[in-house]
């Protein structure tokens, strides 16, 4: 046995080292940015200032993570930044943490050189936001039913009208955000296209920036958003 000692000792030596996991977490603007196997292209939020936030696009390239495009106008909820698993609908706060971004809508036609998943917004398509509804925090239209689309604006269980939002949704990517339908947790986190003012708890940016991204965002990259403080 003492002979194959410094046999298996001259194997181990010439063994090839374990390759190393990739980082499950890098800083990227002062943002602590959550990653998923494969993700190389990264958007993060940045909170300045009352409801404005700095929101920048990154690629990774060569193992360095590269700066693309950044927009310092920015938007936030008027109700502030919160800790994801604590939001509670109705409140205006955008979550905190690392979201996936998994497929846009809007009110033009598909453009052959968009890659995410896209669905042009048509007449009587809803975001549901009815906490007693299966289809909750999903896409649908109203003649497909399952969700309480008449109610008002003023119920806590209306849902939203796409169309009403023809400027901020021209183009607007979904998030993972309680993907998992936690009720009253909030439905319909986006990143779209600026309004006025602070958002009802999505992140916006100027059009530009978020038309650039349309053009941008692969899925196979495992595209990812950030938002933080």
């Amino acid at each position: 046995m003492k002979r194959l000692v410094p046999l298996l000792l001259a194997v181990s030596l010439l063994a090839p080292a374990p390759a190393q996991a990739a980082p499950r977490h890098v800083r990227l603007d002062g943002v602590d940015v959550r990653l998923r196997d494969g993700t190389t292209q990264v958007v993060t939020v940045n909170h300045t200032t009352g409801y404005r936030a700095r929101v920048t696009w990154w690629v990774l390239r060569d193992g360095r993570w590269q700066q693309q495009l950044q927009a310092a106008d920015g938007r936030i909820g008027y109700g502030g930044l919160v800790v994801g698993r604590k939001r509670h609908q109705g409140t205006g706060t955008t979550p905190l943490g690392s979201y996936d971004l998994l497929s846009a809508f809007g009110m033009h036609r598909q453009d052959p050189k968009w890659d995410l998943a896209y669905r042009k917004v048509r007449r009587g398509d809803y975001w549901v936001q009815d906490n007693g509804s299966r289809y909750y925090n999903r896409y649908r239209n109203k003649s497909q039913g399952g969700f309480r689309w008449r109610l008002p604006a003023s119920d806590p269980n209306s849902s939203e009208r796409l169309l009403d939002y023809r400027s901020q949704y021209e183009w607007s990517i979904v998030t993972s955000f309680n993907r998992g339908q936690v009720r009253h947790r909030g439905a319909g986190i986006f990143l779209h296209v600026n309004g006025s003012g602070a958002t009802a708890g999505c992140v916006s940016a100027p059009r530009r920036f978020i038309r650039a991204l349309m053009f941008r965002l692969d899925p196979d990259q495992r595209p990812v958003i950030a938002i933080g403080r």
